[in-house]
């Protein structure tokens, strides 16, 4: 595993974003972790998960993109503090555009768009904190589409489930690159934070012991996806 993966799955325990216990999905699953990426909140968290961001989308899609887009609302600040961070580690200047969940009718920013216009020909780069049924890309990506003749090149979230859809037994993120025609791509999946934090203390502490691990296993026996 790339030092950056093992970096960020001790950030996201450090930052409290992920959690392990027991609760309850907004699907009405029962699971043993949540994620919660609102909990990044400080200027320092902000910008080292902007670092990790830009880490992971330079080792998958590489640097032939201009911009990042971020679905309104916590796509956006991950898209400002990505771009910033691609600038310093990568000395590329890459636009940042997000969606605003209701148009703008004044000034002279109006639209449903804020941030960088979209351009014909531009190379977007999708990004999200966490995809769980693929909703936020059904109502962004009709709206990317339909700014410019763009080429999306993938998407990027924090964490990869690797659960099922409700009604289909492929991930969220493999049901999305079907959907929508383009790759995606997270910076960890589960399976490779459940290897790290296994019985491996995080600040003097044990996140993920052996009741734990049995949870996530089960959790995965009964809801894992295929692909």
């Amino acid at each position: 595993m790339d030092r950056y993966k093992e970096e960020f799955i001790e950030f996201m325990v450090e930052s409290d974003v992920l959690k392990f216990g027991d609760f309850t999905l907004k699907s009405g699953r029962k699971s043993p972790f949540f994620m919660n990426a609102g909990a990044y909140v400080t200027g320092s968290q902000l910008k080292r998960l902007g670092e990790y961001y830009a880490q992971a989308i330079h080792s998958t899609y590489g640097d032939d993109f201009d911009v990042l887009f971020g679905p309104a609302y916590k796509g956006i600040p991950i898209s400002v503090v990505t771009a910033v961070a691609y600038s310093e580690l990568y000395g590329r200047e890459v636009r940042y555009c997000s969606d605003r969940k209701e148009a703008k009718d004044h000034g002279a920013d109006k639209g449903g768009l804020l941030g960088s216009p979209l351009k014909d020909g531009d190379r977007v780069i999708m990004i999200e904190d966490v995809t769980t049924s693929g909703k936020s890309m059904e109502e962004t990506v009709p709206k990317v589409r339909a700014a410019a003749d763009v080429e999306i090149i993938g998407l990027m979230v924090s964490l990869d489930r690797g659960e099922k859809g409700m009604d289909s037994d492929k991930s969220a993120l493999a049901e999305v690159s079907d959907r929508y025609g383009f790759p995606t791509a997270a910076i960890v999946s589960m399976a490779e934070v459940t290897e790290a934090l296994y019985n491996r203390p995080v600040n003097g502490r044990i996140v993920i012991d052996d009741d734990i691990k049995e949870a996530i296993d089960a959790y995965y026996r009964e809801y894992g996806a295929k692909e």
